[in-house]
């Protein structure tokens, strides 16, 4: 039987209700993980008719978190970037993204930008999930067809960014 958004939704609530700090996410990771294995789930949400490139498949009426679905058909290579004042956690279906983590080199004031310099790349496969906490800098590169979940600790349309560029 299939894991359902519902599902999905109701287990990610409870973890992070049970511990909302890096253990709950770490949780919630496991049922990213869990849910990007499942054939018929990943099949139904996750197209690119609904997801090009992303689409907000649940909101948190409660916490807040947002369970979204992205499709990318080409390839799309990211700049640095945080999520403000949100957490993220990216978990692949299909294809490969490959991950650049960034260090602060100079922390940006005003309209100055921060200034970052790579640190550490790995890349995600199906299967893999991988929690970005608060002002974590990361960079995804994707060079074909790529399916994913993004679990938001807020929906970041509604999130102010950072300014920051690679020095």
């Amino acid at each position: 039987m299939t894991y359902t958004l519902e599902q999905l939704s109701a287990d990610i609530r409870q973890a992070l209700k049970a511990d909302s700090g890096i253990a709950g996410k770490q949780e919630v990771c496991k049922l990213v993980s869990k849910v990007l294995r499942d054939e018929e789930f990943v099949s139904k949400h996750l197209t690119a008719e609904q997801c090009r490139p992303r689409k907000v498949l649940y909101e948190d009426p409660e916490l807040g978190f947002c369970i979204c679905g992205h499709v990318y058909e080409t390839a799309a290579h990211g700049g640095p970037h945080d999520h403000g004042t949100s957490w993220a956690i990216y978990g692949l279906a299909t294809g490969d993204t490959e991950m650049t983590d960034w260090r602060i080199v100079k922390k940006g004031e005003g309209d100055e930008p921060t200034l970052v310099e790579p640190a550490k790349t790995y890349v995600l496969k199906p299967g893999d999930s991988h929690f970005y906490d608060v002002g974590v800098v990361h960079s995804p590169k994707r060079d074909g067809y790529t399916r994913l979940v993004r679990i938001e600790g807020a929906n970041l349309d509604h999130i102010k960014r950072s300014n920051i560029k690679a020095a």
